[in-house]
């Protein structure tokens, strides 16, 4: 098992940087590669299932997930369900004051490929990690602009 924490802050009130966060199928427009879909439940609620695709021109891996907890507007928990990835993971915001939030993403992952992949998540490591921190600069933008709707922001 691996852990990886990461967060950013974002100049939101922590209430629209919740909404941002669990509009599922929006997550295109902030984490690179991926498109996410509710396909049982209504994706706000305990035993909904969420299903990622994360890849380029059809070529990739799918991230079942089982929504474990429901606490909002702070904290989302996560049971990875695929045969690639597996493991807990929980989105947490926490209020920074009444305009300001901190989202903190937090996985705990059981490695694909045995021993092979014990031995090359070091080299890996680096390279999801740094997909991740852009993956959630982009997501402080999009929950600073965020809409119900449509994205809204600068960059659009």
């Amino acid at each position: 098992m691996t852990d990886l924490v990461l967060s950013v802050d974002v100049r939101a009130p922590a209430g629209t940087t919740w909404l941002a966060l669990t509009d599922w199928t929006r997550q295109c427009e902030w984490m690179l590669g991926t498109e996410v879909e509710v396909v049982e439940g209504n994706g706000r609620s305990v035993g909904s299932r969420l299903s990622a695709f994360t890849g380029v021109a059809g070529i990739g891996f799918t991230d079942t997930m089982e929504i474990t907890s429901w606490e909002p507007p702070v904290r989302c928990g996560v049971r990875h369900l695929g045969r690639f990835v597996q493991g807990t993971g929980v989105f947490q915001v926490v209020p920074k004051g009444a305009a300001r939030s901190t989202f903190v993403w937090a996985e705990h992952l059981r490695l694909p490929f045995g021993p092979l992949g014990r031995l090359g998540w070091p080299v890996v490591r680096p390279a999801f990690a740094l997909g991740v921190r852009q993956s959630l600069r982009r997501f402080a933008r999009f929950a600073e602009n965020y809409s119900v709707g449509g994205f809204g922001g600068p960059d659009e």
